[in-house]
């Protein structure tokens, strides 16, 4: 990694504070297996969520930051939330963003990994959810806190940090409803759950990808039957359920066919993404994991930066009516279910979006077969407004300052719910949506890590552009 040979100001406070204080409760946090409410229906009765709010809280608690607020909110049939607010200067605030919930274990951790096993190995923690983003509590009110070691003064600061967002965010507009007033209108929003080109520069995401999320099912018979006796008379409900899905996309290119999934892309979005290519170039392709052979789906890193950011995609994320091939007989199967994710461009709305997929796939279907499609999430994506000036050039120097490069700016291919109901309630604020997800880590998926230098780096940087906040 290249870095500043004189890293900033806030630099030994951050570093010395990652090291005896944060980096031991992100170890302890991993070790809960704290699964989001979608994942693990009986949360509650498990314990696990409660016992990472409370790690978050008892740690909030002990930090020396005059006059901070702490309160855990959990109202009857709803995830919690932890609530901070910590005075300051002026007249605006800052909203500062993150979550606790964490997607289910995955399969296919390297020996000595596991989801709920911390191992730190030089510059990585391993394990779930440290960086998708149980970090995001622990750098807000660190950054916070170097501030004020050092002397600045800053704007008064809310942090949210919710339960529920692997899950879409079902209970965080209720708590920012109920919060409203004690919220009031942020300036600035401060989202630490995002990805980064690379662990060189600080990124700024200009935009995230919407997702409908769902069940397709198709039926054909009532029981199992011989195939030998059936093939050839009962029509196979996994060939069925491929032509459904070639309703859709392309299965030669990967593409989703549909119009109603596709959008002209912004003239500054395409200008934005060319440059990230310029920097990345094939790491944009490295940055997973291919088995040897396998090719992307464009050789062009501008067009993979599209495709990934501004493009519908397609994944089957899961499936039922499939035997173990163990426990697979000669049996033709009476029906198949596939899981189903559909990334969608950001400007792309979810609720109409997914009536029309529901539709495209239940009409007609071939053979007569039984075919349903249950939505189960619908999250439009978001499109950050203009960036102020004064933002801009904090960024830059705030790259330049602990990781000696300019920030660089791209779109996102996640989703995170709660930045398009944001833009909607405060369409004035300006936004930092930014995070240490960066080539490898793998969110979500086995092996996931936390980049330890870029995370410290990114909280001196979050110091750095409160300090250049126009309310100081």
């Amino acid at each position: 990694m290249h870095v500043s040979n004189q890293p900033g100001r806030f630099w030994d406070f951050v570093d010395a504070c990652w090291e005896t204080d944060i980096l031991p409760q992100l170890t302890e946090y991993i070790r809960i297996p704290n699964k989001s409410p979608h994942f693990d229906p009986d949360w509650k009765a498990h314990g696990y969520m409660d016992r990472a709010v409370a790690l978050a809280r008892d740690w909030c608690l002990r930090q020396a930051i005059p006059g901070i607020q702490v309160e855990v909110l959990e109202d009857p049939g709803r995830t919690p939330l932890l609530y901070i607010e910590v005075p300051g200067s002026g007249n605006e605030t800052v909203l500062l963003y993150g979550h606790l919930d964490k997607q289910p274990e995955m399969s296919g951790w390297a020996p000595e990994l596991g989801p709920w096993t911390p191992v730190r190995r030089e510059e990585r923690l391993y394990g779930r959810g440290g960086a998708d983003d149980g970090y995001a509590v622990f750098a807000s009110l660190t950054a916070i806190r170097a501030l004020q070691e050092a002397g600045f003064s800053h704007a008064r600061c809310v942090i949210l940090i919710e339960c529920s967002e692997e899950s879409g965010s079902p209970d965080l507009p209720h708590y920012v409803e109920k919060l409203k007033a004690r919220i009031g209108s942020p300036a600035l929003v401060i989202c630490l759950d995002s990805g980064c080109g690379n662990y060189e520069q600080l990124w700024c995401t200009t935009s995230l990808r919407g997702l409908v999320e769902g069940r397709l099912r198709v039926d054909v018979l009532r029981e199992g039957a011989h195939s030998g006796n059936a093939g050839g008379i009962v029509p196979s409900s996994f060939r069925i359920i491929r032509q459904l899905l070639d309703r859709f996309e392309d299965v030669q290119s990967g593409r989703v066919t549909d119009a109603n999934f596709q959008v002209e892309i912004p003239a500054d979005r395409l200008q934005q993404a060319r440059l990230a290519a310029g920097i990345l170039g094939d790491e944009v392709a490295n940055a997973f994991p291919f088995v040897e052979g396998v090719q992307p789906q464009d050789s062009d890193p501008y067009a993979l930066i599209l495709n990934r950011t501004w493009r519908a995609a397609l994944a089957v994320t899961g499936a039922e009516g499939l035997p173990a091939i163990s426990d697979a007989g000669n049996v033709l199967r009476p029906y198949t279910t596939l899981k189903l994710a559909c990334r969608m461009p950001p400007s792309v709305d979810a609720e109409k979006a997914a009536a029309h997929l529901k539709t495209l796939l239940e009409t007609d279907p071939p053979h007569g077969a039984q075919v349903h499609f249950e939505v189960g999430q619908a999250a439009s994506g978001w499109n950050a407004p203009t960036l102020a000036p004064w933002l801009a050039e904090a960024m830059d120097r705030a790259s330049q300052g602990y990781f000696g490069k300019p920030a660089a700016y791209m779109g996102e291919g996640g989703t995170i719910p709660f930045m398009g109901m944001l833009g909607a309630m405060f369409p004035a604020a300006q936004f930092l949506i930014t995070g240490v997800l960066g080539p490898a880590s793998n969110a979500h998926g086995p092996n996931e890590f936390l980049h330890i230098p870029t995370a410290k780096r990114l909280t001196c940087c979050v110091a750095e552009i409160l300090t250049d906040f126009p309310n100081n």
